[in-house]
């Protein structure tokens, strides 16, 4: 299981700028704080993608950083293994993050990952509690969707099409019934059980005229997964609409997610 499972570099990269505008600063401060006194900070990024949040929480910690990538695309890896900085060693591993355990995690001071949670089950978000709990490090998952969907102008086919998309969100695949918007909720429950202090905070993307591209793109993929689950639902005239207005700068679309900060006691 990866973050990227099934997304392009093309995608990651638009996605980009807009993730790093909606992570939680506060939560990062409170991961700089928590580590401080470690002299070589280890960090696991699992489904690391291109690389984003390595690019985007290094330079907020205060020493230097061994990473260590996780990601099942042997492509997205090594694009994500690329471009370190002096103070940063990166390691890559091929492989399902839906699978690790305390002993993978061992020596790891902090477990991160972004966009990951929602793609897992409620059993792998528990293992992945139990690994990172048994390995005695902090975790840092930013942008899981939170099943909440902003357009302005509001359009009468909006409320549907938000329905079936968490629908689409919670579906099964090969099996494994997916937590979707359900996610965040699932690994706070499950860290918090096991005694780790748990900040759960808004990460939510703003997008409006200047991330037109982003907001069409977008919109093509949530319009698509309502589809497969609503396909009575008129979507082919919605999207055309809604992309008219993206292309013109008239929509506006705000995308909730949530960050998570487990602390060890």
């Amino acid at each position: 299981m990866s973050s990227s499972s099934g997304f392009s570099a093309a995608w990651l990269g638009l996605r980009e700028s807009a993730d790093a505008r909606a992570r939680c600063i506060e939560l990062a401060d409170a991961v700089a704080d928590h580590v401080r006194g470690v002299p070589r900070l280890h960090v696991h990024d699992l489904g690391c993608g291109t690389g984003s949040m390595r690019r985007w929480l290094a330079p907020r910690l205060p020493q230097p950083q061994h990473w260590v990538l996780h990601d099942r695309d042997p492509g997205l890896l090594a694009l994500g293994a690329g471009g370190a900085e002096e103070i940063e060693e990166v390691e890559a591993r091929l492989g399902d993050v839906s699978a690790l355990t305390a002993r993978d995690l061992a020596g790891a001071d902090l477990v991160t990952t972004s966009a990951l949670l929602d793609l897992l089950t409620a059993r792998e978000v528990d293992g992945l509690a139990v690994a990172c709990t048994g390995a005695g490090c902090a975790v840092l998952f930013t942008l899981s969707v939170a099943g909440r969907v902003e357009l302005t102008p509001a359009d009468p086919l909006d409320g549907e099409i938000a329905a079936a998309f968490d629908l689409h969100q919670r579906r099964t695949v090969h099996g494994r019934r997916l937590l979707g918007p359900d996610a965040v909720a699932v690994a706070s429950d499950s860290f918090t059980r096991l005694g780790a202090r748990v900040q759960v905070r808004p990460s939510p993307w703003r997008l409006g005229p200047d991330e037109a591209a982003l907001a069409a793109a977008w919109l093509e993929g949530w319009v698509g997964a309502a589809a497969e689950q609503r396909p009575d639902l008129p979507m082919g005239d919605y999207l055309r609409r809604r992309s008219a207005e993206a292309g013109d700068g008239r929509l506006r679309v705000v995308v909730h997610h949530a960050d998570l900060l487990a602390l060890p006691r």
